[in-house]
């Protein structure tokens, strides 16, 4: 790794110090003879202030301490070809490769990851990303005094990229949760991390961006920032110059790996919802409107009648969802959900994925030159992406499975209507077998539709259960014993 040494406390001096001395530019000086009278002396303008950059260290002194440094243990079975995170994908980097093992590795092979994360109750609840832990066999958080405990993984969303860690202490070192809507554009921020396994590593940069929506992650608006983020950054906090958190520091966009000043961080006030849902339920929910959304670009917002290019233009419908039952067609242009305003149609899918299901919202929708409010109950997001229960919680578990369902996706792409995704395995259903990415399609030949069903149906088997599962484009049987 190369290091390129820049100081710019160095430079913001240099330019502060011409400043003061009152620097003077002429194109051209004129001599004039003795005898001529003098010139009228003028004062010299008033030198512009100079801010200082800030400084951070009262703020690194306080807070770095709830900043942790989180190892993960994985076990990767060499027959199923998959890659630990964090690992090379040999499939991916050598032709020829794809799909093989890699040689010489025992069934069992540990792997080992690394990540960040911040404490945000002295009781020892932990954020940081769901991808950092995900597939994790064992957790350890380091602190900043050496002090390693074993994390229990609460709960973990994949949807949002949050996870709950929960440690046996007390009286812990917390963080303040700051509010990202009053965040603006410009402000200093600093991020704490681990990058490269490098503890409490401490980089500073500006908002460059606010309410940013990625390919794939339409659920979060992220915070853009020039803030030095690399590997091993993931989950670490995001503070302003008050020492606030105001996002958990996720993704980078690189065409190196390595940072190129384009790093997005969670909003806080998501990852705290999150974390609450888990914390109380043990699972999350999220909000489904039920249409498909692009920009309104001038050209349009002409067509329809629009004073300036706002909203999102809804361009399909679901059938049978949220939006078709309440009335919201095709053309309707959306520029009001819940009161909050919509500019971009990037606004639109988090602030519904915020909204719990069930819920009576209010969409005001532009159509045929008017304005219109239409009241709209929102439904549940159908593909569940919070795994909420670690790999010993799955182990003692009657079956030892934890599944979600199906997503519209999987439903249109395959060839099974129904069933449910086995995410995580252990305990009876890994002895009988049974591996991730599994789709129990049935219990005892009965039709699994749900994980409630699942449950309910594992519930009442007796000592050993036969399941129906489909595994690429093979179907089989798979008899476990659990009693």
């Amino acid at each position: 790794m190369q290091v390129t040494p820049f100081n710019r406390s160095l430079v913001a001096l240099a330019v502060a110090g011409a400043f003061a001395a009152g620097a003077v530019v002429a194109d051209r000086i004129e001599m004039k003879p003795a005898h001529a009278a003098a010139a009228p002396v003028l004062s010299a303008p008033a030198a512009p202030a100079v801010a200082a950059l800030p400084d951070f260290s009262d703020l690194v002194a306080k807070h770095g301490a709830a900043v942790v440094q989180i190892s993960v243990v994985q076990k990767v079975e060499a027959k199923s070809g998959r890659v630990p995170s964090g690992m090379p994908d040999l499939n991916e980097m050598v032709p020829g490769f794809r799909g093989l093992p890699a040689p010489n590795m025992p069934d069992q092979a540990p792997t080992q990851g690394f990540g960040s994360g911040f404490i945000v109750s002295p009781d020892g609840v932990i954020l940081t990303n769901a991808h950092v832990v995900a597939d994790a066999d064992e957790v350890t958080v380091r602190m900043t005094d050496k002090r390693e405990f074993k994390a229990k993984v609460v709960g973990s969303d994949r949807m949002t990229d949050v996870a709950v860690l929960k440690i046996d202490a007390s009286d812990l070192p917390s963080v303040p949760i700051g509010n990202p809507e009053s965040t603006r554009v410009g402000e200093w921020v600093v991020a704490i991390g681990a990058p490269y396994g490098l503890d409490n590593t401490v980089t500073s940069g500006i908002v460059s961006a606010k309410a940013r929506t990625l390919p794939g992650e339409a659920a979060v608006p992220f915070i853009q920032t020039d803030a030095a983020v690399n590997p091993g950054n993931s989950g670490g906090p995001l503070f302003n110059l008050k020492g606030e958190v105001i996002g958990i520091n996720s993704q980078i966009f690189s065409r190196s790996g390595g940072f190129q000043g384009l790093a997005f961080a969670v909003p806080i006030d998501v990852a705290m919802n999150v974390k609450d849902q888990l914390v109380q339920h043990g699972k999350v929910e999220h909000g489904r409107l039920g249409v498909a959304i692009q920009d309104v670009n001038q050209a349009l917002a002409e067509n329809f009648g629009l004073a300036k290019p706002v909203g999102a233009l809804v361009s399909s419908v679901q059938k049978d969802g949220s939006a078709a039952k309440a009335g919201i067609e095709p053309g309707d242009v959306i520029l009001k959900f819940d009161g909050r305003t919509i500019n971009r149609s990037t606004e639109l899918p988090p602030m519904v994925a915020s909204v719990k299901p069930g819920a009576d919202v209010v969409v005001e929708v532009w159509r045929d030159g008017k304005e219109k409010d239409i009241k709209v109950q929102i439904g549940a997001f159908e593909d569940p992406t919070t795994v909420a229960s670690t790999k010993d919680a799955v182990a003692k578990g009657k079956l030892g499975v934890a599944v979600r369902s199906l997503s519209p996706e999987e439903r249109r792409t395959g060839e099974i209507a129904e069933g449910v995704v086995v995410e995580q395995v252990g305990g009876a259903a890994a002895r009988a077998g049974v591996r991730p990415g599994d789709v129990i399609v049935a219990l005892n030949r009965t039709p699994v539709k749900s994980p409630e069903q699942l449950r309910e149906l594992v519930g009442k088997a007796g000592k050993t259960v036969a399941l129906l599962v489909q595994r690429d484009e093979a179907k089989l049987f798979i008899p476990v014993t659990i009693g």
